[in-house]
């Protein structure tokens, strides 16, 4: 879908070139890129790189300067994909509020349809790229007596829709890059939009950084040069720690609005010549050199569905830790099924011998590889000096060939067997797969039993997911189970750096067995996750709760170091007037209770989840995002339906909504199906073929059945008996075939060429 995305850009980028502008120009027509340069950077070239406006051009004939015609020879043909033309930016503006390990994002701006006649329409399609594990929240746009907002509903409501309107095409291009369609805007428009989403802040050595996507081509500044373009960058940072925050680092020139004990204010507004060419970025420091920690207390939001009180606590692991570090056990199990065909396994492989590379010498390891057999690198530890390291990747190297089968228990429990008479140490179990199974549910009470009788320290079960057939909630549940963590990956482009950092997060472990006292007296606590995770040096522990009763005034987090001596810090309980917990915690929380409602398929749970993202905007697996249209017709005598009211012309008008389906984004529960398939992990579909396509093939397909079927001697024998009337009808028949074929050739020739040829 990314490359379609991209060569559609690449086809309207070429289509621009026939819009006129006069001389009172501001920048060159835009520029293509080098066979060179396009070969380089094929996988990203012309996907949105910042929140971005494209034409969707089916007819080159309309492409035109809708205030000055250039009057070009008509382009027959059509565009089929559809051509991407990026509309040109008028204004933007960034309002990011930053709340201990999450922003809130807003970026409000206005785009005109500059490529489109006057007289024509097309639709719109909005693009937006986000930042670290970024969750859409809502797009507005308002173009004259339109306006458009999307909603969630509950998927059986979404179902009932889709029953009586086509869904329109959107959903996500990427994994981090959300697109939506305006229909049908008439050439000239000016489009005002607003888009929310939310992202994680990255975190290192002490620092938080921010990095959202806010780099513009160069061909979205408006052409004309009397056009005043607008900048504007606002932040907001509540670090949540009551201490001072200290800026570190920053991409744009903002300037210092606020500064009070943990947070901080800036802004940034300027008219400039051409938009920001530079992702926006910055960092900050809160922490000490210690493992510090803080509580907070809110009441719920009135028109929240869970009435409860709220509860948050957070552990910071501090710039720099002398205690010593924990003596590490860990078995990697990896999928080997032929779905990992490839550069998955590659990249698996690359990755599993970068963290052996980190383990020390005291540490010990083991690798499995299953498919529908399971095998072993050895049949007990060994202990990680740099031979054995050598010798586990060489075993890689000689024993991960794909095979058919996905069978998962066996191997989990052999690695679990492995670690259960551990002592003194961190037993982990890094599971890696790409596939989903029948007996999940069963795996996670085989795996539930096993660790309860594991001792004081359990093996964790460290989960990642690669692409959309696995079932990414059940292995977030099995982690989950185990204290451990979940990393996922939809495509293939960064599946070594995303393990990676599993691998790092996890082996950088600094406390274990975390426990938040007293808390027993409470009428009634609710945790998630329900099994705190351990934390590690390179992200702090943000957790979210909710009670009923009376909280203690006075808390402490317990947990065991390195040398397994016990932990203790008193953790500062105070009131979050000013951070929205319930917003800020919001896709953590369905994500966690969308794992223990599939486990359980408890249908109050999914009842409760749906109300949740409802209420907090976030999607999930139960709710389905539309897109309601209002428009704004002039009121009639013999009207007497519809909503009313008065426009700003003072007209009387008639409000008239339209709810359109958008395509349902969920990642869903696992595919069995595509596991038994062995198709390779990957993110997005496969194009539907049309009817024409289909005709065709059906078409070649026959014919080539029948050449095999019969000789060439039998077609001239069989020819000479035909009659005149039998031949015709064949020619014709031949011949409607060869202009279907030349037709789509023709099209997609004038496309690409812009009408230039």
């Amino acid at each position: 879908m990314a490359e379609d995305f991209a060569r559609a850009v690449e086809d309207g980028l070429k289509l621009a070139k026939r819009i006129y502008f006069g001389n009172d120009r501001a920048v060159a027509a835009p520029r293509l890129a080098s066979p060179m340069e396009r070969a380089a950077s094929a996988a990203h070239a012309h996907l949105p790189t910042a929140p971005m406006v494209y034409a969707v051009i089916h007819e080159p004939g309309i492409v035109d300067n809708p205030d000055l015609p250039s009057y070009q020879p008509h382009v027959h043909g059509r565009c089929d994909p559809p051509a991407l033309i990026p509309l040109q930016m008028n204004a933007i503006e960034l309002d990011v509020d930053c709340y201990l390990d999450t922003a809130l994002v807003t970026v409000t701006g206005s785009w005109r349809v500059h490529c489109v006649m006057g007289s024509k329409r097309c639709d719109c399609r909005i693009a937006i790229p986000m930042g670290e594990q970024g969750s859409i929240l809502s797009v507005e746009v308002e173009i004259p007596r339109k306006s458009y907002t999307t909603q969630l509903i509950t998927a059986e409501d979404g179902h009932e829709l889709e029953k009586t309107a086509q869904p329109q095409s959107g959903g996500f291009l990427k994994p981090n890059i959300f697109t939506i369609t305006i229909p049908q805007v008439d050439g000239g428009t000016n489009l005002s939009i607003k888009m929310s989403w939310s992202q994680k802040l990255t975190y290192n050595e002490g620092e938080f950084f921010l990095d959202i996507p806010f780099h513009f081509p160069e061909y979205v500044t408006p052409a004309v040069k009397k056009i005043s373009k607008r900048e504007k960058i606002y932040l907001s940072v509540n670090a949540g720690t009551g201490t001072e925050v200290l800026c570190k680092g920053c991409s744009h020139p903002l300037k210092e609005k606020m500064r009070k004990a943990g947070k901080l204010r800036f802004s940034y507004e300027a008219d400039v010549l051409k938009w920001s060419n530079t992702d926006f970025s910055f960092s900050y420091t809160a922490s000490s050199s210690n493992i510090v920690g803080g509580l907070f207390l809110q009441s719920a939001p009135v028109q929240d569905v869970d009435q409860r009180e709220i509860f948050s606590f957070y552990l910071f692991p501090g710039k720099q830790q002398r205690t010593k570090a924990f003596k590490r056990e860990v078995v990697f199990v990896v999928d080997i099924s032929k779905s990992m065909t490839g550069k998955p396994l590659e990249d698996v492989k690359n990755a599993i011998s970068t963290a052996l590379s980190k383990l020390s010498p005291g540490d010990s390891f083991n690798i499995m590889s299953f498919s529908d057999e399971t095998s072993l690198f050895s049949t007990s530890m060994e202990p990680a000096t740099p031979d054995t390291v050598e010798r586990g990747i060489e075993w890689m190297n000689k024993n991960f060939v794909v095979a058919d089968g996905t069978n998962v228990l066996p191997p989990l429990e052999k690695a679990v067997e492995m670690l259960s008479n551990t002592r003194g140490s961190l037993p982990m179990i890094f599971f890696v797969t790409d596939g989903s199974v029948e007996d999940e549910r069963h795996i996670c009470d085989a795996m539930k039993k096993r660790l309860a009788s594991a001792g004081s320290v359990c093996p964790r079960i460290h989960t990642f997911g690669l692409g959309i057939f696995c079932n990414h909630y059940f292995l977030q549940m099995l982690a989950n189970l185990s204290r451990g963590q979940h990393e996922s990956v939809y495509n293939t482009d960064h599946i070594e750096e995303r393990l990676d950092k599993l691998f790092t997060r996890a082996l950088s472990t600094v406390l274990l067995n975390i426990t938040i006292e007293p808390l027993q007296n409470l009428d009634e606590i609710e945790v998630y996750p329900s099994n705190i995770p351990d934390l590690t040096s390179v992200s702090p522990l943000m957790i979210y709760g909710r009670y009923r009763g009376k909280f203690p005034e006075k808390v402490k987090a317990n947990g065991l170091l390195g040398d397994m001596s016990s932990f203790s810090a008193d953790l500062s309980v105070q009131s979050a007037k000013d951070i929205p917990l319930d917003k800020v915690f919001a896709k953590n929380v369905i994500d966690l209770l969308t794992a223990k409602a599939w486990f359980s398929e408890d249908k109050q749970l999914i009842e409760k989840i749906t109300k949740l993202s409802i209420q907090t905007g976030v999607p999930s697996e139960y709710t389905r995002m539309i897109q309601l249209e209002n428009t704004e017709e002039a009121l009639k005598p013999s009207d007497t339906g519809g909503k009313k009211q008065t426009g700003s012309n003072g007209e009387k008008q008639k409000l008239i909504s339209r709810t359109i389906p958008l395509q349902n984004f969920g990642i869903g529960f696992g595919d069995t199906t595509a596991t038994r398939e062995n198709v390779p992990p990957g993110f997005g579909e496969q194009r539907a073929p049309d009817a024409a396509e289909k005709f065709v093939k059906a078409a070649s397909s026959c014919c080539a059945s029948l050449c095999n079927k019969c000789c060439c001697m039998c077609c001239v024998q069989c020819c000479t008996k035909l009659n005149d009337q039998c031949v015709l009808v064949f020619t014709q028949l031949f011949t409607a075939l060869a202009c279907i074929a030349c037709f789509e050739c023709c099209s997609n020739v004038c496309c690409a060429c812009g009408g230039d040829e």
